[in-house]
């Protein structure tokens, strides 16, 4: 038997950083997200040898073991190890060697939930090797422990989710690690229309998204005014584009994602830079009525949203920066989990 899983990345429409701690814990964080048709993928094939064998296919990365109930935690492939320590503490899981192997469909540190998707995709083929009764929430909710508590990785809660239940959707944040997902009933028409407007445009850099979130949470604990605001914007940014995506009013879109844009660059330093200015100017100038940068900031993977037919010239005025325009289709589906 081999048994294997698949996840959506997503992108963040509305609200990015409002599901981050502590700010969500002490006043509420909502967001807008969409998932796409780019995966984490997961395989668990099970050996006649007694090893464990990890590897990372898309960073070319391998490790093996001898057969034990905890892997070392040191830097190398700790997303991999990290879910098997806990599914193996939590459900226990029979002494047979196996290997365990991964694939991004964007680079790690691109903005589009790449590490939290992987988690999900991780815990969903362990789940289905054990059948774990794992709902939705549990399994977001359980990634999300993996990826924050046993391994102490900065960032929000969003990713988990986004990724176990697909689709549109809107989604709030409280204390105690309260999640409620909103499935948002978008017309079809305009779910393509939309996607057929938003450019998706990697900038040729990743980030380390895990400080610019510290500095975001360090700013909400000393109580930095202009950070806080920032957030509150960025919560109330998440309202305004559900109302318009649910009542087809697209021409707003640009400009509500250029309200957040301006918003976002107060969270923390480190968001935005130069050169992510430079392409975000570029780009209006070129026809987007806005856009933004996905995920925690600092590189990665921007959107642009591009009305009528402007995004051919927003392609071409992009050329010159060396980043790359990348296709998608939105998709309904979260985590998949299969065996063959």
């Amino acid at each position: 038997m081999i048994y294997r899983s698949k996840a959506p990345l997503r992108i963040g429409l509305a609200g990015g950083g409002t599901d981050v701690s502590p700010y969500s814990d002490l006043y509420g964080g909502a967001i807008l997200n969409a998932t796409l048709s780019l995966y984490a993928n997961a395989t668990i094939e099970p050996l006649a040898e007694n090893k464990i064998i990890l590897e990372a296919i898309d960073r070319n990365e391998e490790l093996q073991f001898e057969w034990q109930n905890s892997l070392p935690v040191n830097g190398k492939l700790d997303l991999l190890k990290g879910v098997y320590n806990r599914i193996q503490k939590d459900y226990g899981i029979k002494e047979q060697g196996f290997r365990l192997s991964t694939y991004v469909d964007a680079p790690a540190g691109s903005g589009l939930g790449t590490s939290s998707t992987l988690v999900v995709a991780i815990v969903g083929a362990f789940a289905e090797m054990l059948r774990l009764p794992l709902g939705e929430y549990d399994m977001a909710h359980y990634a999300y422990e993996i990826e924050r508590k046993d391994l102490n990785l900065a960032g929000g809660k969003q990713d988990q989710y986004a990724a176990t239940f697909g689709g549109v959707n809107f989604m709030e944040f409280y204390a105690n690690d309260k999640v409620i997902v909103n499935p948002l009933r978008v017309n079809q028409q305009h779910l393509f229309e939309l996607e057929n407007n938003l450019l998706l445009y990697y900038t040729a850099t990743s980030r380390d998204s895990a400080e610019i979130i510290k500095k975001q949470s360090r700013n909400v604990t000393d109580k930095k005014e202009q950070s806080i605001e920032a957030m509150h914007q960025l919560k109330q940014q998440a309202q305004m584009m559900k109302e318009a995506l649910l009542k087809g009013r697209l021409n707003e879109i640009g400009e509500i994602l250029d309200f957040g844009f301006q918003q976002k660059r107060k969270m923390a330093e480190g968001i935005s830079n130069p050169k992510m200015e430079e392409i975000y100017e570029t780009a209006r100038k070129a026809g987007a009525t806005g856009g933004k940068i996905s995920g925690a900031g600092g590189g990665g993977f921007m959107i642009f949203y591009c009305p009528g037919n402007t995004k051919y010239k927003v392609i071409k005025s992009l050329e010159n920066f060396g980043g790359q325009v990348r296709n998608y289709q939105f998709v309904e589906h979260g985590l998949k989990t299969w065996t063959i």
